[in-house]
Order: C-alpha cells, then structure tokens, then sequence
C-alpha cells in the first residue's frame, strides 16, 4: 500500500482509536482536504451507523466526496488544485458554463464509488461484510481495517483522477 490517505486511515483505525467512518474523514482532515470539524460528523456513521447497515468505511469515503463536491461546492478543484493551476478549474467541479445551473457531482461520484465497492467486496452493508466474525474479535478488526484501506485507495483515485481533469 502506497497510497498516503489510506495508510493514514489504516493507522487511525488500528492505532489512534478512531472508527472505520472517523478514520477515513480523519486521513481527509490531516491532509488537509476537508476541514476538523467534519469528523464529529463521522462519528455517527460508524458500525453501520450503529445499526450495521451502511459500511462506516464507505460513509466516511461519502463524507468527504460530498464535501469536495456537494452542491454549492464551485470552488472545490481550486481548493485542491496544486498552486497556478487553470483558472477556469470550476469547470471539473461544474462541468463547461451554461445558462443552466450545475448539477453537484457528488451523486454521481456517490454512485460510482459504491460500483467500484461492490466490484470487490459485494456488498456495502456492514452486517453482511462483517457476517461471522465476533465484533470485538481481532479478526474483524482486520476485516475493516482492510475495507478502510479498500475505501480510501478508492477515494484516492476518484480524487486523483479529478484532480487531473484540472
């Protein structure tokens, strides 16, 4: 694993104390892409937002992408673009002006990120990933650690691949 924001995220779940939701939007926040107070947010997504339901991994990742490129978002891919970057780098966020208003990309890249998911693991659903293991178990705790690497190699490269677009 080379992938910085995954490594982060990795050593936030297995050695900092942070959920598999907190874990992911924590790496975010330490990079500096989001800002500090998004992981209060995150807290209430993790174990599938108690509930088993919504992988924590996948909502953190969700978080961040929302964040980046929910609706209001026109400056995202400034904020995140290498300094002297094109001026006109609204348009990877918006897409070419028009007289129409943009549509957020965030549910697109929602969607996507959960296809790239499923490709490997299937399901998104924390009850179904974790299926058999113990939830205190050191197995389990290895299971999400690899779906919280899984997730933010994920994010990573949406987030590269935006960036390019620049």
């Amino acid at each position: 694993m080379d992938n910085k924001l995954a490594q982060m995220a990795a050593d936030n779940f297995l050695n900092k104390g942070y959920s598999c939701s907190e874990s992911i939007v924590q790496a975010a926040i330490d990079l500096n892409m989001v800002p500090k107070e998004l992981l209060s947010v995150a807290t209430s997504f993790s174990g599938g937002m108690g509930s088993g339901c919504l992988c924590g991994a996948i909502a953190g990742s969700q978080i961040v992408l929302g964040y980046l490129f929910g609706k209001g978002k026109t400056n995202t891919a400034r904020a995140l673009a290498p300094e002297g970057a094109s001026a006109h780098v609204a348009d990877v966020v918006h897409g070419p002006c028009s007289s129409q208003a943009p549509v957020a990309p965030a549910r697109a890249l929602a969607k996507e990120f959960i296809e790239e998911f499923k490709k490997t693991h299937r399901a998104t659903c924390c009850r179904v990933l974790t299926a058999g293991l113990d939830f205190h178990s050191p197995e389990r705790k290895k299971h999400c650690v690899n779906m919280v690497e899984s997730c933010a190699n994920i994010l990573s490269t949406m987030l590269e691949r935006e960036m390019s677009k620049v």
